[in-house]
């Protein structure tokens, strides 16, 4: 079985629609696909209508969830920005809704701010066009600003804009106030989800958490690891192996697909069946879709 639990849409920075992420993923031979948009579950309603109109039943299975950003410390005396891809969870539970919706409507500000100042300095780009192709109900990021460069002629690609402008050391970067890690833990737990360490070692990113943390938050109530991810080299992944069976978490591996965004391909990485009946067995909120 191939099993994809990383895979973005156009609710957030993704370029496939909810459904078009479906079709990919059937049109790529996935078993599974979970659909994880950042702070948002906008997507799920028309993606598990895409599972249903497949006329295929037991055929393929949609995971609804979501991808968290969240503040943790780095195991270092410092603090690092982290990712929770939460599973299964109620969408509807209060907590839940109201710290998804203060992260959305802050990722759009933030995005109109570094649009405005970068089309102050110059840049061929609209700002308020770039927030009106936004779904409604889209958090918006540094993508959406990334493919307005790419359009304009500024860039070649999305990759480009992030390495010379939008990288967390550029220039007109921005920061966030992510949700606390322990908090996020929680709240996920607490809407009958589970909770899984997204990329935890990918240095290519920037700084990252140790191996202390995450068993710090293995103790906290984290479910599970990613370990086979784009951004993992071989070593990033064997210490995460040994940290996963060390701690009895549950491993996975996804692509973190975003459509033309990148150029890594859905189902590039894949999960294990018996991780993901472990997740599902762990979850109340929410069912996988079939």
């Amino acid at each position: 079985m191939l099993i994809d639990l990383h895979a973005h849409s156009t609710e957030s920075d993704g370029t496939d629609t909810p459904a078009e992420l479906v079709a990919t993923a059937v049109a790529a031979g996935l078993d599974a696909v979970a659909i994880t948009d950042h702070d948002t579950t906008a997507g799920w309603e028309a993606a598990e209508r895409a599972v249903r109109e497949l006329g295929r039943p037991g055929t393929f299975r949609l995971v609804p969830g979501a991808e968290l950003s969240c503040a943790s410390p780095d195991g270092r005396g410092g603090r690092v920005t982290v990712h929770l891809l939460a599973y299964l969870f109620n969408p509807s539970s209060p907590a839940l809704v109201r710290e998804q919706s203060r992260l959305r409507a802050e990722r759009r500000e933030r995005l109109h701010q570094m649009a405005h100042k970068m089309a102050s300095d110059g840049f061929p780009i609209d700002p308020e066009a770039i927030m009106a192709g936004l779904p409604p109900d889209s958090p918006g990021g540094r993508p959406h600003l990334a493919r307005a460069l790419v359009a304009a002629g500024t860039v070649a690609s999305v990759d480009e804009a992030f390495a010379q402008y939008l990288s967390s050391s550029g220039s007109y970067y921005l920061p966030r106030t992510d949700t606390p890690v322990h908090r996020a833990i929680d709240m996920i737990s607490e809407a009958g989800g589970a909770t899984v360490l997204a990329h935890p070692f990918a240095h290519k990113r920037g700084p990252v958490v140790n191996a202390e943390v995450v068993a710090e938050l293995a103790d906290h109530g984290l479910a599970g690891v990613e370990i086979d991810h784009p951004d993992h080299d071989e070593s990033a992944r064997a210490k995460l192996r040994e940290l996963s069976a060390e701690l009895d978490l549950i491993p996975t591996g996804s692509s973190d697909y975003h459509g033309t965004n990148k150029t890594i391909r859905i189902g590039q990485e894949t999960t294990a069946p018996d991780s993901l009946e472990r997740i599902i067995a762990r979850c109340t909120g929410s069912k996988v879709i079939s």
